[in-house]
């Protein structure tokens, strides 16, 4: 598998920033207890608030777990919307209505890849972006008839308060003996907060657990719950749901695309989980290659894939739905773009702590 991102050389920055990390660290820590005290203002808004959220840097799986949520709230009879900051996305309006009951109303470009994806698998359920999640959220309430709110990477915006705080690690980071470390958070690691952090969080979910990972995942789960044995921790896995296409055309099943040569690619924060979850599922993949996280791409990069798959003996190329989104406007190609969706499959007993928290007064 060919890589773009260049992780040597992140290692390199977190390096020469080790030294800063100690101060990042002390910063994080008076903003979040000027915030404990109410001395920095956190606003209630009258509905149900959920954040979905992590506390490193790169790919932990919020989208698929807020999709998951977003699904069971449905079921559960509530009406819900998801508000993201709509990292990647060009419009600089306070509040952008992604989706509605009206259907999609921006492209990726505007909206970032994340919310027009949230839109697409979720339909009727409104999507919005915004800086403010606060400003995003009386918006919302004043224009639609909604009893939760989910907030979409929302751990580190302590301004709104939830009622319920997920959050998630990636089983694949869990290698990093120094992951809990103080001295690994920002420059000097992948930590948005200190550690300490955690103890905000109502329960923490281990995503895309695989054969490969589970050992690992069990022994981080061990250590969580010494350290924070106030809340539960989670597994999750990641399995492949259906085809998407790029055109208005009906897609393949997957298992007619599972008998086709395909070029594997994507531009997310760690390309591994989806390279191994393709050859899990049985694909026929050339070869593979990643951008960097949220690229955004352009024809040229459209050209150099169709031309790196058709030198590979590749009859077609397949890539993450939050990249065949940022895809969509680029006009016909010599090849089919095939978009994997895939569902995330919770324990049985996260549902009904979920449950649980819903019915809690």
């Amino acid at each position: 598998m060919s890589q773009a991102p260049d992780t040597k050389k992140l290692d390199r920055l977190f390096t020469l920033g080790r030294p800063l990390a100690p101060i990042y660290g002390a910063i994080m820590r008076l903003r979040a207890w000027l915030y404990s005290k109410k001395i920095f203002r956190r606003h209630r808004l009258p509905v149900l608030v959920i954040s979905v959220g992590n506390l490193s840097m790169g790919g932990t799986g919020k989208t698929p777990m807020v999709i998951y949520l977003a699904r069971f709230l449905r079921k559960a009879g509530r009406r819900p919307a998801i508000i993201s900051r709509g990292y990647g996305g060009k419009s600089r309006k306070p509040v952008n209505i992604v989706a509605d009951q009206g259907g999609i109303h921006l492209p990726a470009e505007l909206c970032g890849d994340e919310p027009r994806l949230l839109a697409e698998s979720l339909a009727k359920v409104v999507v919005a972006t915004g800086r403010n999640r606060v400003r995003v959220g009386r918006h919302l309430l004043r224009h639609y008839p909604l009893d939760t709110l989910v907030l979409d990477d929302g751990f580190q915006h302590l301004a709104l308060e939830r009622d319920l705080d997920l959050v998630l690690f990636s089983s694949r980071s869990l290698l990093d003996p120094a992951f809990l470390r103080p001295g690994r958070v920002l420059p000097g690691g992948p930590l948005r907060e200190p550690p300490r952090a955690l103890e905000r969080a109502d329960a923490f979910v281990i995503t895309g657990i695989t054969d490969h990972t589970r050992d690992a995942a069990q022994v981080f789960r061990t250590r969580l719950s010494e350290r924070f044995p106030r809340q539960p921790v989670f597994f999750s896995s990641y399995q492949p749901e259906r085809i998407t296409s790029r055109t208005r055309d009906p897609a393949p099943s997957l298992d007619r695309v599972r008998q086709i040569p395909l070029f594997g690619f994507c531009g997310i924060a760690d390309p591994e989980p989806f390279c191994r979850l393709l050859a899990d599922a049985g694909f026929r993949i050339t070869d593979f290659t990643a951008f960097p996280d949220h690229h955004s791409y352009g024809r040229s990069d459209l050209a150099r894939l169709m031309t790196r798959a058709a030198d590979q003996g590749a009859r077609g190329l397949i890539t993450t739905e939050k990249d065949l989104v940022k895809l969509k406007s680029l006009g016909p190609a010599p090849l089919p773009i095939y978009g994997l969706a895939i569902s995330i499959r919770m324990e049985e007993n996260f549902d009904q702590f979920l449950a649980n928290r819903l019915t809690a007064p």
